[in-house]
Formats: C-alpha cells, sequence, structure tokens
C-alpha cells in the first residue's frame, strides 16, 4: 500500500541485457510535486529505469507500485506515433479521453439536429454530461492549447504529416503531446535534444511554473538539473546513490562521499601493506597471542578496493598556431532561395572559443559548413591561416562506418595516437574515451547513440588542429564526458566554435557567444549567463558590466614547517588498538542509514520522520569521517 503523499515506488528492480546487469536491486520512491533528476553515465541504466518507472518496460525481478488512477506521461528518445497523423493530431492523441468525449459530443449533437424521436430526453441528458466531462478533462480549447504548444517547441506547421518529419521534430511533437496532457508524473528522456536554446528556457519555465505533477528528469542539461530539481539519484553500476537538491549539491555531496570512501580506502591499503610486512617477518605471527591481530589483517584485506567508476580523460593536441587562424570577410549565407545572413565579418584567433547560438533553422549549421569550406559563401569570402588545420565534429555524427569496429573507426588504418608530445597507443587512447578492450572490438552499429557520440568525438579529436569546430557536441553525451570535453576545451591553446543547446556548456567554454540577429551575426563577450544578464540590462537601458578577467592569486606564502610528530602515549596505543573497529561500525552505520534513505518505503514515513532523518545521516557521515582521519593520524605515529 502506498500512502496518500507517495504515488510510485519501485523496490528491489533488477534488469540484466545479456550477461550485463544494468539494475541491481534499485528502489525508489515518487512523491506527489516531487521533481527527481536521474544522472549518470551513458550505459548506467538510467533510460531502462526509466522505461520500467513508466511501464513501458518489465523488470526481470522486482516490482514498481502505482498509486490508483495515476496517470503518468513519459517521453522516450524514440517516441512512436500512429500513421499518417498530422502534428495537431498527434498532439490530441495524448487527450484520448477528452477526444472521446468530443468525438461523442459532435454525435450526439448531430443526432439531436435531426429528429431524435423518442431519444430526445437521454440524448439531451448524455450532451450535458459529455459537456461536464469535457470541461473536466480541460475545456474546449484543447485544439488551441495543442496548436500553441506546437509553436512553442518549435513545429510551424501544425497540419503536416508527422511521418515525413526529421527524428528531432517527431521527438519535439511528442514533447508538445506529453504537456498537453498535464499528467499526475512526467517522466522525460533527454527533453532539450533538437530544442534551441529559447526553447530550452521557455520548457524551463513550462516546467517550473505551469506544471503542477511530479517530474522525473533524465537530461544532460545541468541548467534544468539545477534549478528544477529537488532530489538527484544517481545510477552507478547498476546501484542508485540519492543526493537531496539539484546539480551543484548532488556535486557537492558526491563529491564528500568518494573523499570519504577514498581516504578509507587509503587508509586499509596502508595498514594492509604494513601488516603484511610484519606478517612476512615475524616467524610467529601465527601464534595465539597474535590471531587476533591476524583476524583483523584478512579482515581489511576483504574491504579493500570498491570497484568505481572510471572518468573519461579527453586531450586535444593543438598544432603550431599562425598569427591568422580564420577570417571572413562580406560573407552572405544562403539556402536555396532564403537568406540566411548577410554581410558577415569574422575574424578568429588563437584562444577564442566562441559559442555560435540562434533559434532551430536559423542557419547554424550551414554556417559551419561555410567557414569549413563545405559549402561555398554566396558572396563574400573565407579565408584559412597558412598553418591552420581543422577538426570538425559533426552533427550528424557522419563519418563513423557502422560495418567496421571502434577500434577500426578511429584508428582509420594506425594503431598509434599522437597527442602533443605524447606518443599512445590506440587502444590506451580508446580506454580514455571509456572504451575497454571488448568495446573497442564492437561493430559501431550495435552501439547507443551516446557511445556513438564517444567515438566520433575520438574520432574528430584524434588528430591535430588548431581550429576545433564542434556542432551539438553535447548531443547523447553523459554530464561525466561532458565535463571531460570542457575541461579539455578549457586548456586547450588552439580556437573553437561550437554549437550547441547546453547552456552551462556554454557558460564553462565561451570566451563569447555569436548570436544570430535579423541575418547578422552579432558577438556577445563571455557565456550564456552574460549574454542573458546583458539582454536583461539593455532592457532597462543600462550598460551592460564590464566581464572581469580571471583574476590571479597574489604571491603565496611559504608554508610553515610541519610541527614534529609526537610518540604514541599509552591513552593513544589504547585507542589505536579498538579504533579500527569503531571506523568500521562507523561506515557500516552510514551504509545503513543511506540504504534507508534509498528505500522504497522512505518517502512513506510521516514528514516530521523524514526531516529529522537528514541531520541523522549527516551526523553519522561526519563521525565516520572523523574516525577514520584519527585513525590514519595515529597509525602515521605509530612506531614501526
Amino acid at each position: 500500500m502506498l500512502r496518500a503523499l507517495t504515488i510510485l515506488s519501485a523496490r528491489e528492480v533488477r534488469r540484466t541485457y545479456g550477461i550485463h546487469e544494468v539494475l541491481c536491486g534499485a528502489s525508489m520512491a515518487i512523491d506527489e510535486g516531487e521533481r527527481v533528476g536521474l544522472v549518470g553515465r551513458n550505459g548506467s541504466g538510467k533510460s531502462t529505469l526509466a522505461r520500467i518507472i513508466a511501464g513501458a518496460e518489465e523488470p526481470d525481478t522486482g516490482e514498481v507500485v502505482r498509486r490508483g488512477g495515476l496517470r503518468v506521461g513519459y517521453l522516450s528518445q524514440e517516441p512512436s506515433f500512429a500513421p499518417g497523423l498530422r502534428a495537431v493530431d498527434a498532439v490530441l492523441a495524448g487527450l484520448e479521453s477528452w477526444q472521446q468525449a468530443v468525438d461523442r459530443h459532435d454525435e450526439v449533437s448531430r443526432l439531436l439536429s435531426g429528429d431524435p424521436g423518442p431519444r430526445l430526453d437521454a440524448l439531451l441528458h448524455e450532451q450535458a454530461d459529455l459537456a461536464s466531462k469535457i470541461e473536466r478533462l480541460g475545456g474546449w480549447d484543447q485544439r488551441h492549447e495543442a496548436l500553441a504548444l506546437l509553436g512553442m517547441v518549435g513545429i510551424t506547421d501544425p497540419e503536416a504529416i508527422v511521418d515525413t518529419m526529421s527524428g528531432g521534430e517527431r521527438r519535439r511533437v511528442a514533447l508538445a503531446r506529453l504537456l498537453v496532457t498535464n499528467p499526475d508524473l512526467a517522466i522525460l528522456d533527454e527533453p532539450t535534444n533538437h530544442l534551441d536554446l529559447e526553447t530550452i528556457e521557455w520548457l524551463e519555465g513550462w516546467l517550473a511554473n505551469r506544471f503542477t505533477g511530479a517530474l522525473i528528469l533524465v537530461t544532460h542539461d545541468r541548467y534544468l538539473l539545477d534549478r528544477l530539481v529537488t532530489r538527484t539519484i544517481e545510477v552507478e553500476q547498476g546501484v542508485i546513490h540519492v543526493y537531496q537538491g539539484g546539480w551543484v549539491r548532488y556535486l557537492e555531496a558526491k563529491a564528500e562521499r568518494e573523499a570519504h570512501a577514498e581516504r578509507v580506502d587509503s587508509n586499509r591499503r596502508n595498514f594492509l601493506r604494513r601488516e603484511l610486512e610484519w606478517l612476512s617477518r615475524n616467524p610467529k605471527a601465527r601464534s595465539t597471542k597474535q590471531k587476533a591481530r591476524v583476524d583483523r589483517v584478512e579482515a581489511v584485506r576483504d574491504q579493500v578496493g570498491p570497484k568505481r567508476e572510471v572518468a573519461a580523460r579527453i586531450e586535444i593536441s593543438g598544432e603550431r598556431l599562425g598569427r591568422t587562424i580564420l577570417d571572413a570577410e562580406g560573407l552572405d549565407v544562403e539556402i536555396g532561395e532564403r537568406r540566411l545572413l548577410e554581410q558577415v565579418n569574422l575574424q578568429l584567433s588563437k584562444g577564442e572559443r566562441l559559442g555560435i547560438v540562434g533559434p532551430n533553422g536559423c542557419g547554424k549549421t550551414t554556417l559551419l559548413r561555410v567557414l569549413t569550406g563545405e559549402l561555398a559563401p554566396a558572396a563574400g569570402e573565407v579565408q584559412l591561416g597558412k598553418r591552420t588545420q581543422i577538426a570538425f565534429l559533426q552533427q550528424s555524427r557522419g563519418g563513423l562506418d557502422d560495418n567496421e569496429s571502434v577500434f577500426d573507426n578511429v584508428g582509420d588504418g594506425s594503431s598509434r595516437v599522437v597527442l602533443g608530445d605524447t606518443e599512445l597507443d590506440l587502444r590506451s587512447y580508446l580506454e580514455r574515451f571509456l572504451f575497454d578492450t571488448h568495446a573497442q572490438r564492437q561493430k559501431v552499429g550495435t552501439l547507443s547513440g551516446g557511445e556513438r557520440a564517444r567515438v566520433a568525438l575520438a574520432k574528430t579529436l584524434r588528430t591535430g588542429a588548431n581550429l576545433v569546430i564542434l556542432d551539438e557536441p553535447t548531443n547523447d553525451l553523459d554530464v561525466m564526458t561532458l565535463t571531460a570535453l570542457e575541461d579539455a576545451l578549457g586548456d586547450y591553446p588552439g580556437a573553437v566554435l561550437v554549437v550547441t543547446h547546453d547552456r552551462w556548456f556554454l557558460d564553462r567554454v565561451a570566451t563569447g557567444l555569436l548570436v544570430f540577429e535579423d541575418r547578422q551575426l552579432v558577438r556577445h563577450a563571455g557565456g550564456w549567463a552574460d549574454y542573458v544578464e546583458r539582454r536583461k540590462l539593455a532592457a532597462r537601458d543600462e550598460p551592460a558590466p564590464a566581464r572581469a578577467s580571471g583574476g590571479g592569486r597574489g604571491a603565496s606564502e611559504q608554508a610553515p614547517p610541519p610541527p614534529q610528530e609526537a610518540k604514541l602515549t599509552y591513552a593513544e596505543e589504547l585507542e589505536l588498538e579498538t579504533l579500527l573497529e569503531r571506523v568500521d561500525a562507523a561506515e557500516q552505520q552510514v551504509s545503513a542509514l543511506e540504504a534507508e534513505l534509498a528505500g522504497a518505503d522512505f518517502y512513506e514515513r510521516p514528514v516530521a520522520e523524514q526531516q529529522a532523518f537528514f541531520p541523522k545521516l549527516e551526523a553519522a557521515r561526519a563521525e565516520a569521517t572523523r574516525l577514520a582521519e584519527r585513525w590514519t593520524e595515529l597509525e602515521d605515529r605509530r612506531p614501526r
């Protein structure tokens, strides 16, 4: 049974594909109006968990319990539609009960307009009941609402047949279909893919201010995760970890948890190394008197080395830079008879990282194709520097052979990669992009969208370049890989042009923006947040504040010499004898509390009990950290 506050509960959910267990006993609960972010790297099981919660896929074991009458809306990455539907009808198809009531009301009205005979009273009653039902389901203006939503997500022709649309357009129709239904629980899997920045900001406002149901977001959009989410659930190696708050609070709490685990594991490894040395040189180590010490070594050995996910490591090799990287003058850019840009001038220098933004269809990708020489401009010219070499990641992720392996696609006949002054074996290079030996042998055609995106990125960045051009690089990438890419671009000495709808990415990477405005390319300093703030100031007729340059640190002071460590006192020796057991007990207490938090029944408790739980958990974590640090201190001072 679910109490009134909890609308859905997943308990001990397991799901296996082949020999790979994606979910290993996941448990969670969702409350009314709650906003949950599902995060984790590609292939971690986020989308699988979302499909199971939505009822689109069944778990191997475990159960999902939904409150009676719960209306669930699910936006999948590959939505389906009945054949032959117009866009507006596809959206209204999400309102099945409303549409049936309207159709029946029209039929009853048609019958009443004729000669209903003895059925007159019954039909009049039915017509009144249907009118009341339609009002309860949103009123008579749902068609108008559907048309408005289609326009907001960028579908300009509501009469267009969905079958003829691109994948991105179909996803936008599916998003409008979900929003018009206003479900009790909305599950959105990568909702910002194929949306432009203005539409993403509109969607964020809609979800924050108009949508009243519970929300589960599977997304790489860190702005959404930070602004909308009240609880973050990370899926890592099939297990879920629960954190309170949005993206920034999640990062802080995760870093603290991993740092604590790293300290404890390091302490255990150091202790184990010393004790094994003692065992190897002490012939009486197996005596009865020393048995407790030997048992303690065995216990620690079993606990050392918890498996942790490996982070992506991306490095971009910059070729020797010339004075001029790119110089475009008087560019006119057209598609067919449609003029996209007029008289554009653009100079690009080393160290500049420019984000290109504008609404869908304005010509961002076309501009990149002109700058790379793939398309000729209608007027003007593009000059590249004598030493300019381009690495171009296309939005289509073209250049990959589905019938070839990951290794062969990226290597292109070579088994070595040169990154600056470092030469790498291709297998080691691919491991940096999270492809192990088995994954390197897989054919690209069998990969997921996220894995395919990593292959394309690895292939693009393999060769040295001093101009990196990226067209929607964040599509399908998990946030961990995105962070690694952002770090690499920040260290890159060359120039970067990037088309992206990811606001967080722009804030971390861009030194400036090129914004499509009335067939012009207007340059703005800073990232997305700077641009938004400047627009607000301009609307108030105030000058935008100058963007501060990066502040350097002052001269560092010489650190004082470390204090002389004193030998252990007798009391400290006694304390050390039992300290490891206390550390283990404290960690077990933290683990038990974290398991309690992740349990499906946690959110069935009274609110006051839930609120009292979190200070208890933080106190347990602090005590475990204190004891672990005390153990390290005494172990380091113990005579060898």
